[in-house]
């Protein structure tokens, strides 16, 4: 079992010196991040906010991202049952900032857009809402939808990473899983209502200063078990974790840390095979899962210098998750998404 650091006492996320003040985790915001201490080249400073929303059958996710030397909007629509999934991200250069992203997910709201888009993320206090329009977002047909995500008072994960190659360089990122979700999306002259249990949201709240080229691998679920709310945090490659994974399960709105958790994504031919059946092993065997994919959301850019090759794969996990008191949580056929994402930016 490796160290698990639990950082306890708030304080400004980065020293003087520009590295991080403490590294770990925390359950909750608690560290202040604030983009004027960075010390490092200004293009490397990246920030986004990113919101899955998914049920069982079909999903949507929205991207606002100030990657410095370029900036990101997007919107993600995907259907489970057929299966189908289309994305249109519009980028603009040299944003540096300009965005205006909150400096804590706490409070803050941010919106982007022009005459053909608009996306808004705003923060009600107890509920978020999210708003997005997008005219010829795919065969001639716009996409609208207004999403509302209740904010209740519930554990997340939060780390303060390094990069062992830079001391200015670091990663401090938060995921909010298990967000109540309502509303709807319009896809042309298709409906897709969100009001029902199983529609629940994600926040992943990244801020940080990055290194050239890295790997990362994600993954993520959020749902009901029995009526309980339940989701989890799985991933590593974002820099040294060394002082903390960021792995944890989620349960009646606790957070339960747990160590090391292994993609284990099958080959064929000397390749990945990202639609094969997956599994998951954890060195603490607190998180054991098969994982039956469905849609691989595949995109690769490559213009040499940037080069973003990406698989989100979405599908079923299915195994067993273990409390921080021993209690196993029974895990079957719940709708997750576990990534690949190879980056030089």
């Amino acid at each position: 079992m490796h160290n698990q650091h639990e950082i306890k006492t708030r304080q400004p996320l980065l020293n003087k010196q520009g590295g991080l003040s403490e590294r770990g985790y925390t359950k909750g915001i608690l560290m202040d991040y604030d983009r004027s201490m960075i010390k490092a080249n200004a293009l490397r400073i990246k920030e986004w906010d990113y919101y899955l929303v998914t049920t069982k059958d079909f999903a949507v996710a929205l991207t606002i991202a100030d990657n410095s030397y370029m900036g990101l909007d997007s919107i993600s629509l995907m259907d489970f049952r057929l299966p189908w999934d289309h994305t249109n991200s519009p980028m603009a250069p040299l944003t540096l900032g300009n965005k205006n992203l909150p400096s804590s997910s706490a409070r803050g709201s941010v919106s982007v857009g022009n005459k053909k888009y608009f996306i808004g993320f705003t923060h009600n206090g107890d509920h978020r809402r999210l708003n997005f329009l997008m005219k010829n977002f795919y065969d001639g047909k716009d996409i609208e939808g207004e999403i509302r995500l209740e904010n209740p008072n519930q554990e997340s994960i939060v780390i303060a990473t390094p990069f062992s190659e830079k001391e200015t360089h670091f990663y401090y990122n938060q995921k909010i899983n298990c967000l109540k979700a309502s509303g709807t999306v319009r896809y042309g002259e298709e409906k897709y209502d969100f009001n029902r249990p199983d529609a629940y949201g994600v926040l992943d709240w990244g801020r940080g200063v990055w290194t050239y080229s890295n790997t990362w691998y994600w993954g993520s679920a959020s749902g009901e078990i029995d009526g309980v709310p339940f989701g989890f945090n799985i991933g590593y490659g974002f820099g040294d974790t060394s002082a903390a994974s960021e792995n944890m399960i989620f349960y009646k709105g606790k957070g339960h840390k747990i160590d090391q958790v292994n993609f284990n994504i099958p080959t064929k031919d000397g390749k990945e095979d990202y639609m094969s059946p997956w599994t998951f092993t954890s060195n603490d065997g607190r998180f054991e899962m098969d994982f039956r994919p469905i849609l691989d959301r595949a995109s690769c850019t490559d213009a040499k210098i940037i080069c973003s090759d990406q698989h989100q794969v979405f599908g079923y996990f299915s195994g067993k998750a273990v409390l921080d008191d021993g209690t196993k949580i029974k895990v079957s056929d719940f709708l997750g998404f576990a990534e690949k994402v190879f980056n030089k930016w």
